[in-house]
């Protein structure tokens, strides 16, 4: 693990719009090299003395985790600003914020609203930015969405992944980037209403053309399950946004929830071509590895009564389940932790390969 001659020192993490497939994949072989190094209990302290900020003006369980404890690991100290800690937009602009911050740290993650916030704390830092997620991409999940896929299936190239749902927002976008730089092919499935940006697409599609990969939109259910590895989805609507807004969502959507029928759907059509070399896990000797298709979600799930924002949704629209159903997230075929997991190691390399 050569870190001082990493190709990609003093690079921002924005979108992998801007990074290459080699490069992408160099990422993901360091992911399982610190994943490796983990597990074995070795120390990667190498960055020891070093300091990074994390601003979050959206909160999150699994990107907070992910840098603080990666952070750690390397042996650098964190600082975590919340929406009420920061004055980034507020009282502060983004470019002074940028250029205050990285006085002070090597490094500065931003989980927020659009991505020209992001660009512009880049534009401006002399350290560098890592998008922790924006309204537009979310790149630091497909890395560990990526891992997670070549984990199970030994390689992501020629891969095929169906996402189920609201397809404008940034986990559809970040999945036609990353499905067209590493050669995978990917299919949103919803009602044309909620299909992504047209220009993306576009950009994606001439990506993927270079690469053997393929974008395509559905809008039928079954018809998008046929041929796919991995069933995606996300939820459809976030917390405070407005009840005609969860009604609306709610009945355009619930035709596209993931259920065992799609599932089952993927398996019965799975590729005969799908890749068997690699370290996949042997079903004998790993008893929760999946035999078909798997189902893969960026969490929090909503698919039981077991949170309160649950038990909301329920006394408000009837509905014990919204984009997956619980048989699938709790079945054999779900890999949902291990990708979770892989967030953290990810993240890792991600800051490991860019500090200077």
């Amino acid at each position: 693990m050569d870190l001082k001659h990493s190709p990609l020192k003093g690079r921002d993490f924005l979108t992998l719009l801007d990074y290459t497939p080699e490069e992408i994949r160099y990422l993901l072989d360091l992911s399982a090299e610190f994943k490796a190094k983990k597990k074995a209990g070795e120390s990667v302290r190498y960055f020891e003395g070093r300091n990074v900020a994390l601003i979050f003006e959206k909160t999150s369980t699994r990107t907070r985790c992910s840098f603080e404890v990666a952070a750690h690991d390397l042996g650098m100290g964190t600082t975590y600003l919340d929406p009420t800690g920061s004055q980034i937009g507020k009282k502060e602009s983004i470019a002074d914020t940028a250029r205050v911050l990285s006085g002070m740290y090597d490094g500065i993650e931003y989980r927020g609203f659009g991505q020209n916030i992001v660009e512009e704390l880049a534009k401006y830092s002399r350290v560098p930015v890592w998008n922790g997620l924006t309204n537009e991409f979310h790149p630091t999940q497909m890395l560990a969405d990526a891992l997670t896929i070549r984990e199970h299936f030994g390689s992501e190239k020629g891969i095929h992944v169906t996402f189920y749902g609201d397809c404008r927002y940034n986990m559809a976008d970040s999945w036609m980037v990353l499905g067209a730089k590493l050669g995978m092919h990917v299919t949103l499935c919803s009602t044309a209403e909620y299909f992504p940006d047209v220009e993306l697409t576009a950009r994606c599609r001439r990506i993927a053309e270079e690469t053997g990969g393929s974008i395509t939109l559905e809008t039928d259910p079954m018809k998008a399950a046929a041929g796919a590895d991995v069933i995606y989805t996300d939820v459809w609507v976030s917390m405070g946004e407005p009840d005609e807004v969860w009604q609306k969502r709610l009945a355009d959507l619930t035709p596209y929830r993931v259920t065992s029928q799609i599932m089952a759907r993927a398996d019965e059509t799975a590729a005969n071509g799908r890749i068997t070399s690699g370290p996949i896990q042997d079903p004998d000797t790993h008893p929760q590895a999946p035999h078909g298709a798997v189902f893969m979600h960026c969490l929090p799930a909503f698919h039981d009564l077991g949170t309160s924002t649950g038990r909301k949704i329920r006394e408000k629209y009837g509905i014990n389940e919204m984009e997956v159903t619980d048989e699938v997230f709790e079945s054999h075929d779900s890999v949902v932790f291990d990708e979770a997991e892989n967030r953290m190691h990810t993240i890792k390399a991600v800051m490991a390969a860019t500090l200077e």
